[in-house]
């Protein structure tokens, strides 16, 4: 059957996300493409891996993100005593009920920012790996749902700094999309001397997106339309990445789905009811390159998984997929 498109809803999303993003503009100055991706992960029900040294603004912009969204945030700092019940929660006994109660964790929010996740032992990390995929946390054989939306913004310093514990596949597979904040350009540095100097603009920002709204904006997204084109070149380009000879772990059917739903809400911000083969491809480096594993002859070669993606994107037949041809099957399927 058709997808219907309301055109008022699409714009309610435009309108809506671009309040969002200048409301973190205000205080992560210069990082246009990195606020964008921040605001597509979060439209597209995805999780979002921040890597960079610190100082560059890591917590700075999980925070700007959760500030800008009236709903419940957590915060977690991950350190290596943390446990996995201080992430979930835990059953504690209550003396006058004589009755065991769960006592919900930090997860048990809309918006979940991990600082500096890696520090944590491996065991503490799993901790986050059913919430992340279903929505939902298990303690002593007890099932419990997260709220809608849910989303985990981890922040994470490079391997190589002290004390620090590489995340593993299966919880880097979890995250939607990674990226790096980078150095700030010197006009921006020199801005955030000023804007920061006398106070953190963090205090002064107010939220401008409420939980409604932001649940409106994820059922939009879902409306977006995919066409079997489109489809076949996500699927080619994921599989692309596990016959290369210059990675030994390509991606993950998972990592399909999650580029496909990025896709619809970059089509949706950019006023789209549709998907075109350009969404998939400015979405691919972020949302696979993290997944990936160089082979080690890439590694002697000093290839890393961004450049692979980036010329597998210039070897994959693009297809001719204009949003007219085909337009009658549903796109929404998830």
């Amino acid at each position: 059957m058709a997808v219907s498109h309301d055109v008022g809803q699409l714009e309610d999303l435009v309108t809506t996300a671009h309040r969002i993003r200048q409301a973190i503009e205000s205080v992560i100055e210069g990082k246009t493409d990195v606020v964008r991706l921040t605001m597509t992960v979060l439209l597209a029900e995805g999780h979002l891996l921040i890597e960079d040294v610190p100082g560059v603004g890591k917590t700075m912009l999980a925070k700007a993100l959760a500030r800008s969204i009236d709903c419940p945030v957590r915060r977690v700092q991950f350190t290596p005593d943390l446990l996995p019940s201080d992430i979930t929660g835990v059953s504690a006994y209550n003396q006058q009920t004589r009755e065991f109660e769960f006592k919900p964790g930090p997860v048990f929010a809309n918006i979940v920012v991990g600082d500096e996740i890696n520090r944590a032992s491996p065991k503490t990390q799993s901790a986050l790996l059913e919430c992340m995929e279903e929505h939902q946390v298990t303690v002593d054989g007890t099932t419990y749902a997260l709220d809608t939306p849910f989303m985990v913004i981890a922040t994470q310093n490079p391997i190589e700094m002290e004390g620090t514990y590489p995340l593993p596949e299966a919880q880097r597979d979890r995250f939607t999309a990674r990226i790096a904040m980078g150095y700030p350009k010197p006009a921006a540095e020199l801005e955030m001397l000023d804007v920061h100097g006398a106070a953190s603009p963090l205090d002064k920002l107010e939220p401008v997106a409420t939980t409604a709204e932001i649940k409106a904006l994820i059922d939009a997204v879902r409306a977006v339309y995919v066409s079997q084109p489109i489809k076949r070149y996500a699927v080619d380009l994921v599989t692309a990445t596990r016959q290369t000879p210059d990675l030994r772990l390509g991606a993950s059917p998972r990592s399909t789905l999650q580029l496909v739903r990025a896709a619809r809400a970059h089509a949706a911000m950019e006023g789209r009811d549709y998907v075109i083969p350009d969404d998939l491809q400015e979405l691919a480096v972020p949302v696979l390159a993290h997944r990936l594993l160089p082979s080690i002859e890439a590694q002697g070669q000093r290839r890393h998984p961004e450049q692979v993606v980036a010329d597998l994107l210039r070897r994959v037949p693009v297809p001719d997929a204009r949003p007219e041809a085909g337009r009658g099957g549903a796109g929404s399927g998830r």
